[in-house]
């Protein structure tokens, strides 16, 4: 859509960029900050607040629900996340879900563990959460678990009715208030159900799903890859379905936080700036390099979002970026 296209009503191209969520936050902040940053005067406060949203810096150290307030931040905060730990990934290391969850509340100290339980149920297909996992394999599940939410928790839903019998005609859709209130338990319960049962059959998994989309308020992935992998058998389970739309390739170019898997580990700027870091320590005889909480990640300064003190610096592991948290500079 075209944002200058005079066609598009007003309601709606506020409602779709997300203009009056930003704005809502930037003059929240001004008021929570108001010494701080008046002093650098108003007009370029909100020039490096919008500029910090462009170049999506802006979520960094946030609270979950600013995260995932808007698709834009959501994508955001998936590419926060690769960038901030692709050496995990880059050197093999195996992560637990738990070890996850404290990467993510490095860089959003209020993030849930449901999302990252179930991020973690997608990817060892329900056999057991406890298991290591690749960075590669968390970051794509985490990334169609976190994008898709609202979406995936209604699929969820979908499945367990069709699983206890019920007629498609009957299946109830939840509303947005219903999803947030979905209690951890339903998953649980789901995960004993999906044991025994060899799952539900696709062709009417995709009928309910095309049917959720047509009144859907939310995102959701792509009708043509959802239909793809439905139709390659005949029954399915749920966690095998949003595995093989975590792989799916174009899933992750509509959500464009990412690169393609092939490419994931390969960052040579970011390598050239590790590079020059690992060579600045290695020439310092008071330098200490055994800080890493996670194996080769190197504690360095980071760029915070403009809600942030103007004089406060915070350190977060990450693999080779040497910005530093300063709201101030964008």
């Amino acid at each position: 859509m075209n944002r200058l296209n005079s066609t598009v009503p007003v309601d709606q191209y506020l409602a779709d960029s997300s203009v009056l969520v930003y704005l809502s936050d930037a003059v929240t902040q001004l008021l929570e900050h108001k010494e701080e940053y008046t002093q650098f005067g108003v007009i370029r406060y909100f020039a490096e607040y919008f500029s910090s949203v462009k170049n999506s810096n802006h979520v960094l150290f946030r609270e979950y629900n600013y995260i995932r307030a808007t698709p834009h931040n959501r994508a955001s905060f998936i590419r926060v996340f690769w960038r901030c730990y692709r050496q995990i990934g880059k050197s093999g290391d195996l992560l637990s879900m738990l070890e996850y969850r404290s990467l993510l509340q490095l860089l959003c100290p209020d993030f849930p563990v449901e999302v990252v339980q179930s991020t973690t149920r997608i990817v060892l297909m329900e056999d057991a959460i406890d298991c290591l996992m690749s960075f590669s394999d968390f970051l794509f599940a985490f990334q169609l678990q976190f994008y898709y939410q609202e979406f995936l928790d209604s699929v969820l839903v979908i499945y367990q009715d069709l699983l206890a019998g019920k007629s498609p005609n009957t299946v109830i859709v939840p509303t947005s208030t219903s999803i947030e209130q979905l209690p951890s338990v339903v998953a649980e319960e789901n995960d004993k159900d999906g044991q025994q049962q060899d799952g539900v059959e696709s062709s009417t998994l995709a009928q309910c799903i095309d049917a959720l989309c047509d009144r859907f308020k939310h995102s959701h992935p792509s009708r043509s890859c959802m239909k793809e992998i439905l139709h390659e058998t005949d029954k399915v389970c749920y966690y095998s379905f949003l595995m093989n739309l975590a792989k799916h390739e174009t899933i992750n170019q509509t959500i464009g936080a990412l690169p393609s898997k092939d490419e994931l580990l390969i960052d040579p700027e970011m390598d050239q700036e590790l590079d020059k870091l690992i060579a600045q320590i290695s020439v310092s005889p008071s330098s200490n390099s055994s800080g890493s909480a996670v194996g080769g990640l190197k504690e360095v300064q980071r760029k915070a979002s403009p809600r942030r003190n103007i004089h406060h610096r915070r350190k977060v592991e990450s693999d080779g970026s040497t910005e530093e948290t300063d709201s101030s500079e964008n």
